[in-house]
């Protein structure tokens, strides 16, 4: 067997996909630029662990399972002069989910909440941690539906796997009574030990439409903004004030 029939059987056993694919062009240019044995190397592991790292974000981004990619680069700050785009900036970076804290979006329909949301959880991703958006109306159907199989344990070990878990429009659906309990536990699962990203259309003082028990709510409330970042984005829809521009835009 010659050495290159060699070479792609062994790289095949190692699993080393992206060496197999590109040691002979990196031979050839190592050969041309005179670079050593250890330089030739070193640029095989390096292709090969960029490669790697490459689809794992790709795995952790279809995890997510976001509805729909955004980014802070084209959420229109001017347009929402409440939030501070340093700050957004600095969370970005994801110090905030290596101290397990949660971030809060409060404001009305169309303020952007979702974007933003969406937005920094792709940037966790990018920074190699485990993210997964929901529904608050999805996640409390699944943990209705974990809990009548008696499987409400493993489900919360299941989603403390995920360092970041963004839960998108609660308050837009009213839960039952067991629906908020199980929310209110899955969120006391969390305290302390991962990360929360909440959108919510209502203020903290409407909380109790939504699970009912004024204790329940004071005491969820309570560990949610504990260690927490909150962004208030009032005033008029986000999505109405971008469309507007863009048209003023485009008759100009």
């Amino acid at each position: 067997m010659n050495t290159e029939l060699l070479l792609d059987h062994m790289t095949k056993q190692l699993r080393i996909p992206t060496i197999a694919k590109q040691y002979r062009s990196l031979a050839r240019e190592a050969e041309e630029r005179n670079l050593s044995y250890e330089e030739f190397l070193l640029a095989l592991l390096e292709a090969e662990v960029q490669t790697r790292e490459e689809n794992q974000k790709q795995r952790r981004l279809m995890q997510a399972s976001f509805p729909i990619q955004k980014t802070l680069n084209t959420y229109d700050f001017s347009l929402m002069p409440s939030l501070n785009r340093n700050r957004f900036i600095t969370l970005a970076k994801g110090e905030f989910v290596e101290k397990k804290e949660n971030i809060i979006f409060l404001g009305n329909s169309g303020t952007g909440k979702t974007h933003l949301a969406i937005s920094l959880g792709i940037e966790m991703i990018q920074n190699g941690y485990k993210t997964k958006f929901i529904t608050a109306s999805a996640l409390v159907e699944e943990l209705l539906m974990a809990h009548e199989e008696h499987k409400i344990g493993a489900l919360e070990k299941k989603w403390l796997k995920f360092d970041v878990i963004i839960i998108d429009e609660l308050g837009y659906v009213p839960f039952t009574k067991m629906g908020a309990e199980l929310l209110f536990q899955f969120f006391s699962s969390r305290y302390e030990r991962a990360s929360v990203i909440i959108t919510t259309n209502l203020e903290f003082t409407e909380w109790t439409t939504v699970f009912g028990d004024e204790k329940m709510t004071a005491a969820l409330l309570d560990r949610l903004t504990h260690r927490s970042h909150i962004h208030l984005l009032n005033g008029e829809s986000y999505r109405f004030r971008q469309s507007m521009k863009q048209k003023e835009v485009g008759e100009g």
